[in-house]
């Protein structure tokens, strides 16, 4: 066993330790979540521990494997003990290897360049990451974080954010030229491609946002085609911040007792989308700006509540279907389209 493992494994018991003492988040009651009580349903499993997920784990992890070799160097020198001028002449380890087999020094040290990689498994001591469902806001739901929401930018946000699918970030990228009424699109920058990009809106949200410019213009908000869309509610103005808007949102799911977030309404209003079968994936790609379809895959998975739903509606079937069962056909009755077209005709 090469001298990188049991050092591995010393790191990690340290960085499992670190992140108990520091990061860690007491369990959380059966009845509070890490925004307020958890309604039952359509939000976080209440009473979940937080601090042993696999995100947790693997990001120390792979924060090890991305120093450079100077350090991995200099700690191989300690381990082997070595003597203070050889530390230049030992070849780089890492604590946190990729290749499985003991006696590879690095993964497809020996692959055939003609042929394509092949798919392994993940490094070592690397947690196994659980893949997530995306949450969808019941219309009900949203209804009640809409109406608890203070302020008219607060609901024209919301509505943009739902009707377009941007992320929360992107919307907040939009100057005062980018939302076209006539069209009923705005602009925005992309996140990964920094590039514009005009999305569709509902009416609604226009609507709001309408509400939100001319009781902002009358306060002094600065006014121009140049200016950003979205600023703060009170002097001095700002440009309204993500910081900002997350916190508005969480104040709402506070009231609410609820533990949404902003990337939630993302999520919901590409269900929204998928579920409109005249609705192309391509176009929906498309609007949430991903690079692949097959992103939209996580979406076709269904969610703990539509599986409930769907097996209530099963049992209901059932049960109605006991309690009257269909009448039975007699014996000797036959198809009377059958026999027209046996005959050539209706029968007299």
């Amino acid at each position: 066993m090469g001298p990188c493992r049991p050092r591995g494994r010393q790191g990690l018991r340290a960085l499992d330790e670190a992140g108990r003492q520091t990061g860690a988040r007491p369990l959380a009651a059966p009845d509070q979540g890490p925004l307020g009580p958890v309604p039952t349903g359509p939000s976080r499993r209440p009473g979940t521990r937080n601090t042993e997920s696999g995100d947790r784990k693997a990001h120390p992890r792979s924060e090890v494997r991305r120093h450079d070799s100077g350090p991995l160097r200099d700690g191989a020198a300690d381990v082997l003990r070595l003597p203070p001028g050889a530390q230049h002449r030992v070849a780089p380890v890492n604590p946190f290897p990729l290749a499985r087999g003991r006696r590879t020094a690095r993964a497809n040290a020996h692959h055939n360049p003609e042929k394509e990689h092949r798919k392994q498994r993940a490094g070592l001591y690397r947690p196994k990451i659980p893949k997530r469902i995306p949450r969808r806001i019941p219309d009900d739901k949203y209804a009640e974080v809409f109406a608890g929401l203070r302020s008219h930018r607060d609901r024209a946000l919301l509505a943009f954010w739902l009707s377009t699918g941007a992320r929360a970030e992107e919307l907040l990228t939009s100057r005062q030229v980018d939302a076209v009424v006539g069209r009923q699109t705005i602009g925005v920058i992309r996140k990964g491609t920094h590039v514009y990009q005009e999305l569709p809106a509902t009416g609604d949200a226009f609507v709001w946002l309408r509400l939100y410019q001319e009781q902002s213009w009358r306060d002094g908000v600065p006014r121009g085609r140049t200016q950003p869309l979205w600023w703060t509610l009170r002097r001095p103005w700002r440009p309204l911040a993500y910081d900002a808007a997350r916190m508005m949102f969480n104040r709402a799911n506070e009231l609410l007792g609820s533990n949404w977030t902003l990337h939630d309404l993302r999520h919901t209003a590409t269900f929204r989308m998928l579920d409109d079968p005249t609705m192309s994936p391509v176009y929906v790609q498309h609007i949430l700006g991903h690079r692949y379809l097959s992103t939209l895959d996580i979406y076709n998975n269904p969610s703990h509540d539509d599986v409930i739903v769907a097996g209530l509606a099963h049992h209901e079937r059932q049960r109605r279907k006991r309690e009257s069962p269909p009448p039975a056909a007699s014996p000797t009755a036959y198809n009377q389209d059958s026999l027209n077209n046996l005959f050539g005709g209706p029968i007299p």
